[in-house]
């Protein structure tokens, strides 16, 4: 392990068009919570070197760490990539764990494990022509601009120059250790492996979550292969997505597994994005279960194991735009309800302060703090087909009891200002009968059997719209009447 920074070499001192360079490519790919730019406009092998660079100094000074742990997707940048952000982290005089492929919640995994900042190099559902870095704290601790993004934004462009940087290989010990400890957690917070009977259909998007179908259901990490039928679709890992794109969020891209569940009498189908951090979920009638009554139903799940070791009132995070029947679920499980902002780092935060047992986003994000307070598509996945072998019950009818209400899903537009657009909401919100009006992320109308939320994007001109109602009358006349009052404002 290096504990010192390397000494300065004047030869490498990044001259002025580079620095120029450098920080115009961050300000186009830094985000509130993560980095992803186009290939190779704003992302190219120097900037990941010099935010390997900035990564390990930033990490050293807010963490006093000395090493950092990488991972990367199978987008064709991205092995190239993950070199080249190791190489920088080396070039800093820090030592960087290199794990190869993995999937995100894998890297989460190991810096919760091996107690190390880590680096994944993704665009998670992006686009074939993306990619990007999510970074994380030791434990898997959420990174934002305010908790050390912004630091490494600041310092990249000051990095040396990428010329005779040293050559990083593969730690295949501690691959092979993360790897096998991975599925071991998994199969002992689900017992997944015990699971006889059902037919489940994996659509990966030949996405990360080829490689885990093999590792985690069956015997590529040294277990033994599940008992149940688990049925791949897309598995060859291609990250120009020659399939459909590995972004579950969009109805399109469910088509493929909806169809196989059906056709081949499946009793339920997952759908992977990219990183494999998310998973949706297909009933057995082909019908997409809502995110948040998987959610709600996990949450049951998980309040009952921290209950059962002694905790008398587990803390569970949802964030605002999770449907009510969540923390509906969590109150009369004997569980806290906590709301949050919608954004991963915020909520990693929110659990530790919290002590919180479970997190859930209605995106499909689900953190659990088995897992260092990290998403994981699998476990969630692992959670389901363990609930659905023990009732017995279709999947359709093992989340009903979770789904009571209608949801628009997540209407954007493009805005010449978002702030214009929410101040003035805020202003006229009378138009709307609401109970209670709150700004904990964008504003919040609350009526009594429906809200409506609308919040600016982080990274882009853009105002976002969810609205949930108790029958689909009352969701469409409300999601009209909020995208007629944004659409007048466009300008």
């Amino acid at each position: 392990m290096t504990t010192d920074n390397a000494a300065p070499d004047p030869s490498r001192t990044p001259g002025p068009d580079l620095v120029a360079a450098r920080t115009r490519a961050l300000e186009a790919a830094v985000g509130a919570y993560d980095i992803r730019g186009r290939i190779p406009d704003q992302l190219e092998t120097d900037v990941l070197f010099a935010l390997g660079w900035a990564t390990a100094t930033a990490m050293a000074e807010l963490h006093d760490t000395a090493e950092v742990v990488v991972g990367h997707d199978m987008r064709p940048s991205s092995p190239g990539f993950a070199h080249a952000f190791a190489a920088g982290i080396e070039s800093a005089g820090f030592r960087a764990v290199l794990l190869g492929l993995c999937s995100t919640d894998q890297l989460y995994f190991a810096s919760g494990i091996f107690d190390l900042p880590g680096a994944m190099i993704t665009a998670s559902h992006n686009p074939a022509d993306y990619n990007g870095i999510k970074i994380c704290g030791p434990r898997a601790a959420g990174v934002s601009l305010a908790s050390g993004l912004g630091r490494i934004k600041d310092l990249a462009p000051q990095a040396p120059t990428h010329n005779d940087a040293p050559e990083v290989p593969v730690d295949e010990s501690a691959a092979k250790d993360m790897r096998g400890r991975y599925v071991e957690r998994i199969r002992t917070l689900t017992h997944v492996d015990e699971v006889s009977g059902l037919r489940v259909i994996v659509d990966c998007g030949n996405g990360m979550a080829g490689k885990l179908l093999g590792e985690v259901f069956g015997t590529d990490a040294g277990y033994a292969q599940v008992p149940f039928e688990a049925i791949g679709l897309f598995t060859e890992l291609d990250g120009t997505f020659p399939n459909h794109e590995a972004n579950p969020l969009k109805p399109e891209n469910l088509l493929d597994v909806s169809r196989a569940v059906v056709d081949q009498g499946a009793d339920l189908g997952l759908a992977f994005d990219g990183d494999a951090d998310r998973c949706f979920f297909i009933d057995e009638t082909g019908a997409t279960m809502s995110p948040s009554a998987v959610g709600a139903l996990v949450a049951e799940r998980e309040i009952a194991r921290a209950k059962a070791a002694g905790v008398a009132e587990p803390a569970v995070i949802h964030n605002l735009i999770t449907s009510r029947s969540v923390p509906a679920t969590i109150a009369a499980a004997g569980g806290r309800a906590v709301r949050s902002k919608v954004g991963h780092s915020g909520i990693k935060t929110l659990m530790r302060s919290e002590g919180a047992v479970f997190a859930c986003e209605h995106s499909a994000h689900f953190y659990f703090q088995e897992f260092y307070g990290a998403d994981s598509g699998m476990l969630a996945a692992c959670h389901l087909i363990a609930a659905l072998a023990n009732t017995g019950a279709p999947a359709s009818r093992l989340v009903a009891d979770y789904d009571l209400y209608v949801q628009s899903g997540e209407i954007n537009f493009t805005v010449a200002d978002p702030d214009a657009v929410r101040a003035a909401f805020a202003a006229e919100s009378s138009d709307f009968p609401a109970s209670t009006i709150d700004d904990l992320d964008g504003i919040g109308l609350q009526g009594e059997d429906w809200w409506v939320n609308l919040r600016k994007s982080n990274t882009e001109p853009l105002v976002r719209l969810n609205v949930e109602a108790s029958d689909p009358d009352r969701l469409r006349e409300l999601t009209a009447q909020a995208s007629e009052f944004v659409e007048a404002r466009r300008q």
